[in-house]
């Protein structure tokens, strides 16, 4: 019986891929992977330099591992004589499901402008788009289907009755995203934000290892919000929430962060954070966050509560992310800058 729900689970999902064509790459922790979410949100750091890793491995405990990776790089830069900024960086995924080695390779560069709106505090309006290819492969030797039962047993190299002839193929893609953030009060620790995106604005073209179906790639909505504000000089939270819409299909995302600043109030070389988040009829994710500075580590893990839950026991997907961000020692640093982007 367990072999056969697995079974069920597999073809429910290559037939999702398929059929909707809307199962974009998503990561549990937000705040580490802010290009997949809205290329406006790229730059919205305390620093100049920000690189990200992610990798997730998902449902172990029902077929071979999905594991997503994801990789991200923003440099921000002063634009003028004012306090205007761009960012600069790009963002490289790469996702393999399940045991036909369905992959996806994501090579995308982004560009976010700062527009400040002036005033005492901190404040921008931020515009920016991404846009570049994506790969897509599986291997048909270790798919297997219906065609290859006699209702009892698998028939090893029997056809699998599929009348694809293509092992791969390649699509642009792009985005649109705007955002605003700004500071709250006199302290500049205190922040928001809020954004959207317009993902798939190209609507690529026949999505598919099928050329006799016209599957076009749906765009895809994305509202992000997120609030950081300090309880003492030596703890703060922050709340970040994601809400997205394809076609009829949506998820919401919700989750907080506690953290304390184990050292010094003012410049803290460690911080240790503890939280987690919710996705709205899936997972609750609980997270842990280590930062010594330049360098942080989150671990987060899903822990499935839909109906799947009778298939996977609850054990969804393992989540690990590493950060580096910093200052650079150039004339063009915003370490001495009363106004500059960030969250």
């Amino acid at each position: 019986m367990g072999r056969f729900l697995k079974l069920i689970f597999i073809v429910t999902m290559l037939l999702g891929a398929v059929n909707i064509s809307a199962q974009d790459i998503h990561f549990s922790q937000l705040s580490e992977t802010p290009l997949l979410r809205n290329p406006a949100l790229a730059g919205l750091f305390s620093g100049d330099v920000r690189i990200q890793t992610v990798f997730r491995s998902q449902w172990n405990s029902i077929t071979d591992a999905y594991k997503t990776g994801s990789a991200n790089l923003e440099f921000k830069i002063p634009v003028g004589n004012g306090d205007d900024y761009a960012t600069l960086g790009g963002q490289i995924l790469y996702d393999r499901a399940g045991s036909a080695a369905l992959t996806s390779t994501h090579i995308l560069p982004v560009v976010n402008f700062h527009k400040s709106l002036g005033g005492e505090r901190s404040a921008y309006l931020s515009l920016a788009a991404m846009g570049g290819y994506v790969q897509r492969g599986l291997d048909r030797s270790k798919i297997s289907t219906n065609s290859q039962f006699d209702g009892q047993h698998y028939i090893p190299g029997a056809p699998d009755g599929e009348s694809f002839t293509k092992s791969n193929y390649g699509y642009f893609d792009a985005t649109v995203g705007m955002s605003f953030n700004a500071q709250i009060g006199s302290n500049t620790d205190n922040n928001i934000y809020a954004g959207v995106a317009y993902h798939h604005l190209n609507k690529a073209k026949n999505v598919s290892f099928y050329t006799t179906y016209d599957i076009d790639l749906a765009p895809k909505w994305t509202f992000s919000a997120g609030l950081r504000t300090n309880v003492d000089d030596y703890s703060f939270i922050t709340l970040e929430a994601d809400f997205n819409k394809q076609l009829s299909y949506s998820s919401t995302t919700i989750g907080t962060i506690y953290s304390r600043r184990l050292d010094d109030p003012e410049n803290p070389k460690y911080t240790f954070g503890i939280g987690g988040y919710y996705r709205l009829n899936d997972a609750f994710i609980p997270v842990v966050k280590l930062e010594s500075k330049p360098i942080a580590i989150s671990v987060s893990y899903d822990a499935n509560m839909s109906e799947l839950k009778r298939v996977s026991y609850g054990r969804g997907g393992f989540e690990i992310s590493l950060t580096f961000q910093k200052f650079t020692a150039n004339d063009y640093s915003s370490m001495e800058a009363t106004k500059c982007p960030k969250f």
